[in-house]
């Protein structure tokens, strides 16, 4: 009888790790290994951030905090939410946790029950179908096409709705295709949701401030007053500020559900680091100049990786509206033969002969529901980025 436990057996280990840790173990055996795995940027976390968690650990800020988060940075969220997306929380309606990633499982352990259901767009985020799991929920599928710009159609939602559905979780930009909804497509999906009242939604917005060509970010609550009261916006530190490290995510909602969220926090982790919460105060409170600054440097990354990729046999490359990813279909390569004789039948098989043959690590479709595709994340140097997709380009002639 194994000692683990059988909840474990419904789960895997997150593929973008996975592929993060072996370019680094390649990369330390002295392979010469670009990664494009990890959703990471590249630019450092600004001095006035740095400056303030330093204040923070000289001034003896170092002790616990609030289960969820102290009074300051739960009213700079507030603040946040006020000036960008012009929905109104007060500090009771906030939860603050260990990066964007915790918010979510807390929400799900709060909330699901054996057999509730949550409805999840392919392609989706690797780890959206995993905490579900976790936390008794069923994951159910519904796919927004290659065609439709991997964007939801309402009446694809209309048709994975169910009695049993409790959440939609929606990710706007994507990650992984960097497919941004609009307020009118976000509208046809809150339309919806309207119909359906036992439905909440979580929206994930770590990629808000990441839009290129003009793109007006929007939320649910936002779009859709009236979803407001079954709404938990998400968001975060971590893309816009350069603070993964930091570990801090925060959302906001109803308090029954925030006080709920709290309860399993308490228990679990008890409350982030303090010193990350004295810097995240000054990163929505100080000056935000940089983010657009830092996105014309993505958006000029993402052209070129868009452009280069689309010189590449047997590549298709959408151009996405945000996020700092790509999500090409391979399918022009599946059944063709490598160098060596091996017949490419799936995108696993396709970036395993990247990673073999040229030394670029990226992650495949199938990890994010949706395959023949891989996802390249452009957030490295324009220098690494150049590289990669000429060696991607000289790989895909190679096959024949």
């Amino acid at each position: 009888m194994s000692f683990i436990a059988d909840s474990l057996s419904r789960i895997k280990p997150s593929p973008t790790i996975a592929v993060t840790n072996k370019a680094r173990e390649l990369r330390a055996a002295g392979r010469d290994v670009i990664g494009l795995g990890a959703g990471e940027p590249d630019f450092d976390t600004p001095d006035n951030i740095k400056e303030a968690g330093i204040r923070a650990i000289r001034e003896g800020d170092t002790k616990y905090t609030a289960v969820d988060g102290t009074p300051d940075l739960k009213q700079a969220i507030c603040g946040k939410f006020k000036r960008e997306n012009g929905l109104d929380y007060k500090p009771e309606q906030v939860t603050v946790s260990g990066g964007g990633k915790q918010v979510l499982f807390n929400a799900f352990v709060a909330t699901l029950n054996p057999g509730d259901e949550v409805v999840i767009p392919t392609p989706y985020w690797v780890s959206y179908p995993d905490m579900v799991l976790l936390a008794g929920g069923e994951p159910v599928f519904a796919e927004a096409k290659t065609e439709d710009n991997f964007k939801l159609r309402p009446e694809v939602l209309e048709a994975a709705i169910t009695p049993k559905t409790k959440w939609l979780i929606m990710n706007s930009p994507s990650n992984p295709s960097g497919a941004a909804y609009t307020a009118a497509e976000l509208k046809g999906l809150t339309d919806v949701l309207l119909r359906h009242p036992h439905v909440w939604v979580l929206t994930d917005d770590m990629y808000e401030h990441l839009v290129y060509d003009g793109f007006v970010f929007a939320t649910a609550a936002q779009v859709e007053p009236k979803l407001y009261d079954r709404t938990l916006t998400m968001n975060g530190v971590s893309k816009a500020y350069s603070m993964t490290g930091w570990r801090i995510g925060y959302g906001a909602g109803p308090v029954e559900l925030i006080k709920a969220m709290a309860k399993v926090q308490s228990q679990s982790t008890s409350n982030p680091s303090s010193i990350s919460q004295a810097a995240a105060v000054e990163a929505l409170n100080g000056r935000q100049n940089f983010i657009a600054e830092r996105a014309e440097v993505f958006k000029q990354r993402r052209d070129l990786v868009v452009g280069m990729l689309n010189e590449a046999a047997g590549i298709d490359c959408p151009m996405p509206e945000g996020a700092f990813y790509v999500y090409p279909s391979c399918a022009g390569c599946i059944g063709k033969k490598t160098p060596d004789g091996k017949t490419i039948e799936n995108d696993l098989d396709f970036v395993s002969y990247l990673l073999d043959s040229v030394g670029v690590a990226c992650v495949h479709g199938e990890a994010f529901g949706l395959s023949p595709h891989f996802r390249i994340s452009y957030a490295t140097s324009t220098e690494a980025l150049t590289d990669a997709c000429g060696r991607i380009q000289k790989a895909c002639a190679a096959l024949t």
